[in-house]
């Protein structure tokens, strides 16, 4: 009997940006990574082609000429939760923050590396398939164990409070995506703490104290000055 072989699956990437030369950089990235790569130049015509051709990513421009990226954002988080990477050349963090608590998986400022945004669209596509609540996580010398509550670092056991595992917890179930102060302070403390950073700072700082330095895998826990905390998901996407 012959073996029919199936051809591999090629992952789409959908890219919003009004400007050309843009547009055609980030085909010619895409497609030498194996992506299929569709364009739109305007917010409208995203929408529209995102909602057609259901793309595996969206790279989304926030100046677009006839709709704010934020509200193709906002538009695309009411139907769909397919990993969006933010790319932008405003560098305030209130631009940040606004985009990853409007449902963004991550942000990428103009301008980038090549090297950098195929990381991260990679560390994107990973946690669309959220992590399985019996699931193991592994990074460096962490392991999470979120069936059995049980955290272990370089073989030891580590001893949490309930609010220290909630928020470890949260981290690992988001890995690779950066959260902002404000979602990991309502999930974990509640929305009428969604000011109260002092929190966060002081638990941040018990739960890196208490996971160890490991040498092979520096800054487990990465702060992202003024916006919020990411956990590395992967040696490899190091950025």
């Amino acid at each position: 009997m012959q073996t029919v072989t199936e051809p591999p699956v090629t992952p789409t990437a959908l890219v919003i940006d009004d400007e050309p030369p843009m547009r055609r950089l980030l085909k010619l990235t895409l497609e030498g990574e194996g992506y299929r790569c569709f364009e739109a130049g305007s917010g409208q015509d995203g929408l529209s082609t995102a909602a057609h051709r259901r793309p595996d990513v969206v790279l989304l421009d926030l100046g677009l000429p006839d709709l704010a990226g934020m509200e193709v954002l906002r538009r695309l988080r009411e139907w769909t939760q397919v990993p969006v990477v933010v790319l932008t050349a405003r560098h305030g963090d209130t631009d940040k923050v606004e985009a990853l608590d409007a449902g963004a998986d991550d942000y990428v400022t103009k301008p980038f590396s090549a090297a950098e945004l195929l990381a991260r669209l990679r560390v994107a596509r990973r946690r669309a398939d959220k992590t399985p609540e019996g699931a193991v996580f592994h990074a460096g010398a962490l392991v999470v164990d979120l069936a059995r509550r049980r955290v272990t670092s370089s073989g030891c056991e580590v001893k949490l409070t309930p609010t220290e595992y909630a928020l470890l917890r949260l981290l690992v179930r988001n890995a690779g995506r950066v959260l902002t102060q404000r979602q990991l302070l309502i999930e974990v403390w509640g929305p009428n703490h969604a000011t109260d950073t002092h929190y966060l700072r002081v638990y941040m700082a018990r739960l890196r104290d208490k996971l160890g330095a490991d040498p092979a895998q520096p800054g487990l826990i990465r702060t992202e000055p003024g916006v919020g905390y990411r956990l590395v998901a992967d040696p490899a996407d190091h950025v």
